[in-house]
């Protein structure tokens, strides 16, 4: 159907095909929402415990559910399936790992960790903001600087993540596994070429470390550092991992190094995050 034609021209099945577009974009969430509840059950670990694959009745035995949301774990694995997070094996009622649910095992060896990334950006405090735009919209300019500010009551991200250090752990957690991911394909595929003839590195803004130490560990002549916030340096737990961190803000001043590591955020969430731009 063309997007610029009068509804009144439109046939009856271009208008139920027009419908059925609409309901795709009113229901999206309920596949975010359903991966946050398969990460937080542990179906991921599950099927993995399992050898790869395994039935919905076991599935519930595995997770210590109660047997009487047999049929509802059913209707999730079914949604989560057609979504592409798992594989309707060839077995009745069974399902199995794919490419993008391994990323979510935590098993050392067996997965890539992402769970905590996809909780951490499925968190509350992180999605109550799209809840949100339109008030902030309308809001007066001096209101809230971003919609994360008008959806917390004009506190923006540092200091609800002070308030909530429960979250914080977790959001920090997700950016470690996530920078982790991403550093351990980096130095893999091209580590070779990009850190030849580097003796020092600084990672500006690395968070807890966890790109720094990937570096490290694959190039131990590599010295890497790590600027960040004194907050975040405070936080980061003891056992550097061949890292040191220095407190202080890049746009001051920014360690003597061979190379700078500067990661730049893809800006998805424009009504979230600019704060921390």
């Amino acid at each position: 159907m063309d997007a610029n034609r009068d509804s009144s021209l439109a046939t009856d099945d271009e208008l139920l095909q027009a419908q059925a577009e609409l309901w795709n974009h009113v229901f999206a969430y309920t596949k975010s929402m359903s991966l946050r509840c398969a990460v937080e059950l542990g179906i991921p670990d599950a099927i993995h415990r399992r050898g790869g694959s395994i039935t919905v009745p076991d599935l519930v035995a595995e997770l210590s559910l109660p047997p009487s949301r047999t049929p509802y774990l059913r209707r999730l694995m079914r949604l989560l399936a057609h979504a592409g997070f798992f594989d309707a094996g060839p077995a009745p009622d069974a399902y199995g790992l794919t490419l993008l649910s391994r990323l979510l095992v935590s098993a050392p060896g067996a997965g890539q960790g992402l769970s905590p990334f996809a909780l951490a950006m499925l968190h509350p405090i992180i999605v109550s903001p799209s809840m949100s735009l339109a008030a902030w919209f309308r809001a007066a300019d001096d209101a809230a600087r971003v919609p994360f500010a008008t959806a917390h009551g004009g506190r923006e991200f540092y200091a609800v993540v002070k308030e909530n250090p429960e979250f914080g752990a977790a959001f920090n957690e997700a950016m470690a596994c996530d920078g982790r991911f991403v550093m351990d394909l980096i130095v893999r595929g091209h580590g070779q070429d990009l850190f030849r003839g580097i003796a020092s590195l600084v990672d500006v803004g690395g968070g807890s470390g966890a790109a720094a130490r990937a570096i490290a560990a694959a190039f131990p002549h590599v010295k890497c550092s790590v600027l960040e916030l004194p907050h975040v340096v405070a936080s980061v737990p003891p056992g550097d991992g061949g890292v040191e961190f220095v407190a202080g803000d890049m746009f001051e001043r920014v360690p003597k190094a061979d190379a700078v590591l500067l990661k730049v955020r893809p800006r998805r969430l424009p009504w979230l995050m600019d704060e921390l731009d």
